[in-house]
């Protein structure tokens, strides 16, 4: 394992910026279209401009870099990874998973608290070991070249790593891809894993239709959100499952492309309604971004669509369906401005140790970078639980 500090050199920004003043800009847009045809050009024309002229990579850089970094070989990937030991000797091991478009940066917020909860106004006996690495292929553990990194494989790669670390039983936390990683982890390590914390949780209708009888009007509304997300708002999904290498093209050699492609998830998919950073930072949002372009892990990153994909029907979502049937307690807080909140009696039925359930009335898709404080309570409420059983 070795340190990790991230040094980008002058001249990866100056290209950045050289094209982003240069950038083609389409002149076909509807008039009063808004978002409901993709990213509005006023919108990214300004955005674009603050990223070429107001965003500071080297401030933000140096923010990062204060966060401990690693980087390891696992299983012929190179996996770079944040892990923060608590000063409280006894902390709780948790290993946290992200998603796409996901990084290291949306848990910015949360470290502090979740390591050194008594420098943070909470009770010492809630702190954790905090790890958490980057997919391969996402960030600076890509671009990987090799086929196969799948949600299962990730996983046996994070088992690796935390044993490497020392930690022979901890906590599982992840939304999106890093819910379906947690998941599998605790399929195939229950030795290990304490328990599985989720911030999101898809729950399908079930082919019977009597099983939907007595559903609430919330309920039918998420599975309404669920209905708006498969015919709007997936198109994504299709087609990084099918052909995540022609993606890669246009998004590795466009910076604007690149902006468009991760801003719109972040509009679509957390509480906001106008714009993306009514709900999360405008800086941290780009240094997602930048950091998707400076690594050129585009493509890369789009693999785990093709690699989790049933290549016989083409069936991404079978993957997510579920049942799991897992032996180690499950956790799950919903937000509800997720992109399909889960219904809770579909939930028992897809987690049979379904042990911890919370609602909250704001957030979204990406709960520790929009709702950092809701999400640290969840996971500290939750690895409490398991404490007690």
């Amino acid at each position: 394992m070795q340190p990790f500090r991230i040094e980008i050199p002058q001249s990866d920004l100056d290209d950045l910026h050289r094209r982003l003043e240069h950038a083609r800009w389409p002149d076909d847009e509807v008039p009063g279209a808004g978002w409901a045809r993709g990213v509005p050009v006023g919108y990214l024309r300004e955005l674009a401009e603050y990223w070429r002229t107001g965003f500071d990579w080297r401030a933000m850089e140096s923010t990062l870099n204060q966060i401990p970094q690693f980087t390891t070989e696992i299983d012929g990937a190179n996996v770079h990874f944040v892990h923060v030991r608590s000063p409280e000797p006894d902390a709780t091991p948790l290993l946290i998973t992200h998603g796409w478009p996901g990084s290291f940066v949306e848990f910015m917020d949360v470290i502090g608290p979740l390591t050194d909860p008594r420098a943070h106004g909470g009770d010492p006996a809630d702190a954790f070991h905090v790890v958490i690495p980057a997919m391969p292929g996402f960030g600076f553990s890509g671009p990987t070249r090799a086929a196969g990194w799948d949600v299962e494989r990730v996983a046996r790669a994070w088992k690796e790593l935390m044993g490497r670390l020392g930690y022979d039983r901890y906590v599982a936390q992840g939304g999106d891809w890093g819910m379906l990683v947690s998941l599998e982890l605790g399929l195939i390590a229950p030795e290990h894993v304490a328990g599985v914390h989720l911030n999101m949780l898809v729950t399908f209708p079930p082919e019977d239709p009597a099983e939907m009888a007595g559903l609430s009007e919330a309920d039918m509304g998420r599975l309404g959100k669920l209905l708006h997300f498969d015919l709007e708002l997936s198109a994504h999904m299709k087609l990084m499952a099918t052909r995540p290498q022609t993606v890669a093209y246009a998004l590795t050699d466009s910076p604007l492309g690149q902006l468009a492609w991760l801003v719109e998830r972040y509009l679509e998919w957390t509480d906001s309604h106008l714009v993306p950073e009514e709900a999360v930072d405008r800086d941290r949002l780009l240094a997602i971004v930048t950091l998707y372009w400076l690594t050129a892990t585009a493509g890369s990153s789009a693999q785990i669509y093709y690699e989790s994909t049933d290549r016989t029907n083409q069936n991404l979502a079978a993957r997510w369906a579920g049942p799991w049937p897992l032996t180690v307690p499950a956790g799950v807080a919903v937000f509800p401005h997720d992109i399909a909140p889960p219904i809770r009696r579909f939930a028992e039925q897809i987690l049979p140790t379904l042990t911890h359930w919370s609602e909250f009335e704001r957030g979204g898709h990406f709960a520790a970078f929009e709702e950092p404080d809701l999400y640290v309570q969840d996971v500290r409420t939750f690895a409490r639980s398991l404490k007690q059983s």
